[in-house]
């Protein structure tokens, strides 16, 4: 059967691509290499990760306070440490975390104004 097997990655447009790709290497450790950007393997992934697709309405505020029509979410090993590592990097962190049956939540701004998530799943794989 043709199907969807998983999110193959995320694409937008930036001001200057690679200084912004630079600050997500730097500040992420995110494996940038240009021109394409940073491709990141699901075998490096914890087994209770996984990638979503989700159309939010259009006057969501989930976004705020960026402007933009999207927001990018990346799983990471250490939610309070990636947040402490990009407001060094001079990120805007949003100053409220969330903790859910589906893992630990946090948000910032990146130097372009994205708003970006940050996941960190739950331990146990039976969330």
């Amino acid at each position: 059967m043709a199907r969807v097997l998983g999110l193959g990655g995320v694409f937008f447009k930036a001001a200057d691509p690679e200084k912004l790709g630079a600050w997500y290497q730097e500040w992420l450790d995110l494996p940038v290499e240009h021109p394409y950007g940073a491709s990141l393997k699901h075998d490096r992934l914890p087994g209770n990760a996984y990638s979503v697709w989700s159309p939010f309405k259009r006057d969501t505020t989930y976004f705020a306070p960026s402007d933009q029509t999207f927001m990018i979410n990346l799983i990471v090993d250490d939610l309070d440490g990636c947040l402490a590592r990009v407001r060094e990097g001079g990120a805007e962190v949003m100053p409220d975390t969330e903790d859910s049956e589906f893992g630990r939540f946090g948000w910032f701004l990146d130097p372009e104004g994205n708003k970006v998530e940050l996941w960190q799943p739950p331990a146990s794989a039976d969330a």
